[in-house]
């Protein structure tokens, strides 16, 4: 599976657990192409933690308005009734609690939620950034991802190893293999991506996994 189709594999099924009228932060990476993929007559305000609401998809070529970029520096359109504000009107509403659903990339995931996607020791990085607010802030925080590195290293372990961005926080992992929920017994494959085996997650992935029902048969 090529790393193209892949990453459109994720950003489409992330857009399927997006509801009418939710307002849903995108971070950088796979996350930005989540706003081209929403189903038809799903109704998503999408939020910019450098300042705007009303993210649509992205421009076409040709047609970019420099002025108008996300929190990654990338090129995006805005909606009508779209709007744009500080960086501490971005914030109060992420940590006022109003965003229903934040989706963000991550270095590492374990089978308690813990989230680690900020730095590795040795390697200059951007910083937190916002990610420790929306993952506290939102309602549902998705994960969205490839399931390994670039080198085949597991990404999904049984503790993370990497500092946290935040402990317990995440909901749902999206991956180029599959659909997997952070329940309280641990981690439960809800999907798996066509043509993708259990045996596969399973050798792909350092944490315990269950699967469920619909998988299994």
């Amino acid at each position: 599976m090529d790393k193209t189709t892949s990453r459109e594999y994720i950003a489409r099924r992330v857009a399927q657990e997006l509801h009418d009228g939710d307002l849903v932060n995108l971070g950088i990476g796979i996350p930005t192409m989540v706003a081209d993929f929403l189903p038809a007559g799903v109704n998503v305000t999408f939020h910019s933690e450098n300042g705007f609401v009303g993210i649509g998809p992205s421009p076409q070529a040709g047609a970019e308005d420099p002025e108008i970029i996300n929190a990654g520096g990338q090129f995006v359109t805005i909606l009508p009734g779209g709007a744009f504000f500080d960086s501490a009107v971005s914030f109060a509403i992420i940590r006022g609690g109003h965003l229903d659903v934040t989706v963000l990339g991550a270095l590492q995931v374990d089978t308690h939620g813990n989230l680690a996607n900020w730095t590795v020791p040795g390697r200059r990085g951007p910083g937190m950034g916002g990610a420790m607010d929306l993952v506290t802030g939102a309602r549902l925080v998705i994960v969205a991802m490839m399931h390994t590195t670039k080198d085949g290293r597991p990404k999904i372990v049984e503790d993370c190893t990497l500092l946290l961005t935040g402990a317990g926080v995440v909901d749902l992992i999206v991956t180029d293999l599959g659909v997997i929920k952070v329940a309280p017994e641990g981690l439960l494959v809800q999907e798996l991506r066509s043509g993708v085996t259990m045996e596969e997650i399973e050798e792909k992935t350092t944490a315990r996994l269950r699967f469920a029902g619909s998988v299994l048969r």
